[in-house]
């Protein structure tokens, strides 16, 4: 059972929260998010789960991506708890892995970052840095359930969560009980959301990076690498690699042994790229090259 924290510090984060929404010159009030001490949780500034939870949460239909024009708020730079954010101007290929929190009755019916009022039984969701209004599909990573929310608000700032679920978001997806969860992110595109999206991903990769102009490597925790193509012949899947470097791409992992002792399906991707813009400007450019579209993956 979840337990109220009333610490002067965290009413302090609470309040600087706010004032981050004032100082960023978005509309609405940031949330803090669910989160997790200890063995028992707890909730920034008196936020909370509803009294009445008898609500049958898997009867609640996904939100369902649709093309809308951005929100007049919520989309400039803005700063919170003493940290500048630059909202990104496209979705596209945007994937990350990290933990998800939710956020409650303290906000409920409040005006989010978009405009829009929060609704703690909808299907939507807070993000730092995700344009507004954008749909995604958060996959828990200890389940394997999905769900899809739009993204209309800003936060969490705290503790490195990635993205704050409504309260029957993060009831549906299994984490609400928790107060957290393990989870991915990835953008839809309204076109084309359909299908599984965990076969690209499954494995992890190894080896290191080419040392090529104009890319840094990423000391941090998040990477980005983009995903030219899967192949069950390693024979194809070098001719491609050879391609990639000899136009100035670093190819990941650079060693051939490597890559092939890893196995079927032999994957090509370069990277890694230390922010998603950089990703997505080289993404664009091959594929226009390769006349295909490409996956850009995220990983921690």
């Amino acid at each position: 059972m979840a337990i109220i924290i009333k610490s002067s510090f965290v009413w302090l984060a609470f309040i600087l929260v706010l004032a981050g929404c004032t100082t960023g010159g978005s509309s609405g009030s940031f949330p803090g998010g669910a989160v997790k001490k200890s063995d028992s949780g707890g909730f920034y500034g008196g936020d909370s789960a509803p009294a009445n939870k008898q609500r049958d949460f898997d009867l609640i239909p996904d939100a369902i991506p649709k093309h809308e024009p951005l929100s007049r708020t919520g989309n400039k730079p803005y700063t919170a708890l003493g940290q500048s954010f630059k909202p990104l101007k496209s979705s596209n290929g945007y994937i990350k892995k990290g933990i998800a929190s939710w956020y409650g009755t303290k906000f409920h019916g409040r005006r989010t970052s978009s405009g829009e009022t929060y609704d703690m039984w909808g299907m939507t969701a807070a993000h730092p840095l995700l344009p507004l209004p954008t749909y995604v599909r958060v996959t828990n990573l200890d389940t394997g359930k999905k769900i899809v929310v739009k993204v209309n608000d800003r936060g969490p700032f705290l503790h490195n969560r990635i993205i704050d679920l409504s309260y029957a978001a993060a009831h549906k997806l299994g984490i609400a009980n928790h107060g957290t969860g393990r989870v991915k992110v990835r953008a839809l595109d309204p076109d084309n959301y359909f299908g599984s999206d965990d076969f690209a991903e499954s494995s992890s990769i190894v080896g290191s990076t080419d040392s090529v102009k104009g890319y840094q490597p990423s000391s941090v925790a998040d990477e980005y690498f983009i995903q030219v193509g899967v192949y069950s012949e390693f024979g194809n899947a070098r001719s491609m690699r050879n391609m990639l470097r000899q136009k100035g791409h670093p190819i990941y992992p650079s060693s051939e042994q490597e890559n092939k002792a890893q196995g079927a399906p032999y994957k090509v991707r370069i990277g890694p790229f230390q922010t998603v813009d950089t990703a997505s400007t080289v993404k664009r450019t091959l594929e226009q090259l390769l006349g295909q579209t490409l996956m850009l993956i995220s990983e921690q």
